[in-house]
């Protein structure tokens, strides 16, 4: 397409204005515009009065009125300063992850050489972000998806950082890691009821995968229970143990860790003021 990228912006907005805000669906048209001309997004909206040509404009445009996530039309994703690739075998990184990346940061402050495990690593976006705010870690990163793994050693590749990936099944006590510790276990793991999708946007439920996403109803802990129990053997003194939570379960969350024998347990908000992570930590 030629056009102005205010016209090339304007035309990518309207194609999803029915499935977002007008402020959204701005936001995600100058992400598109910006990744398909290979452009900073700032030239989009300091300039967006100059003529560019621009290739996959209207098939970008008709992915995203489908419902796909602008993140994996362009097959990046922003977190911690860092640039991810993503695509249907992830999750796509969320900004209050971050939080939970600097809460383990804090946690490993002081250690030498820290052993960090991030637990349902998907896109590897913790456990990345966290070897290359701490280059003296050894950082360790598990996943039962091999599609997964694999995306997420692209990403380590990409952004310079040695993780180790290893593929087990958190639900089975990660038995790959048997007699390892560790300093630090961080986890994002599925929280989400199923009961829960029909509320939850086309661009989710269609697009990324489930068994990072939901769990059943009858057991909204079960990751929280099974990661928990597999930590007690494989935190090292003085360890820390962190989830991401969904924060109706949080208080729960928070209990279950406490009556699995972490009774050191703190639940903290995030910026917007709702709980969503949790830190245990073990005796020194």
């Amino acid at each position: 397409m030629e056009a102005t990228r205010g016209e090339i912006t304007a035309y990518i907005a309207a194609a999803v204005l029915g499935l977002y805000p007008e402020r959204e669906a701005r936001r995600i048209a100058i992400m598109a515009a910006a990744a398909l001309g290979g452009e900073a997004e700032a030239k989009f909206l300091a300039d967006p009065n100059q003529r560019v040509t621009i290739d996959g404009v209207e098939e970008c445009a008709a992915q995203l009125a489908a419902g796909r996530p602008v993140q994996y039309v362009t097959g990046r994703a922003e977190f911690c300063d860092m640039t991810f690739h993503v695509d249907e075998s992830v999750l796509i990184p969320r900004p209050e992850t971050e939080e939970l990346v600097m809460w383990a940061a804090q946690c490993a402050a002081g250690k030498p050489r820290p052993r960090i495990l991030d637990v349902c690593t998907g896109s590897g976006c913790i456990a990345i972000a966290l070897a290359a705010r701490l280059p003296e870690a050894e950082v360790t990163a598990l996943d039962l998806s091999h599609a997964a793994v694999e995306t997420a050693r692209r990403n380590a590749s990409t952004n310079n950082v040695k993780v180790r990936f290893v593929e087990d099944d958190a639900l089975k006590g990660m038995p790959t890691l048997a007699g390892e510790r560790f300093d630090i276990i961080a986890s994002n793991p599925p929280y989400i009821p199923r009961s829960e999708m029909a509320s939850m946007h086309v661009n989710v439920t269609r697009y990324e995968p489930h068994m990072a996403l939901f769990v059943d109803d009858a057991d909204p802990l079960v990751f929280y229970r099974a990661i928990a129990r597999a930590a007690r053997g494989m935190l090292a003194p003085d360890g820390a143990l962190l989830f991401e939570v969904h924060e109706a379960w949080a208080e729960r969350t928070a209990e279950m860790l406490r009556e699995e024998g972490f009774d050191d347990t703190q639940l903290r908000c995030d910026l917007f003021g709702k709980p969503r992570m949790t830190c245990s930590r073990t005796a020194r």
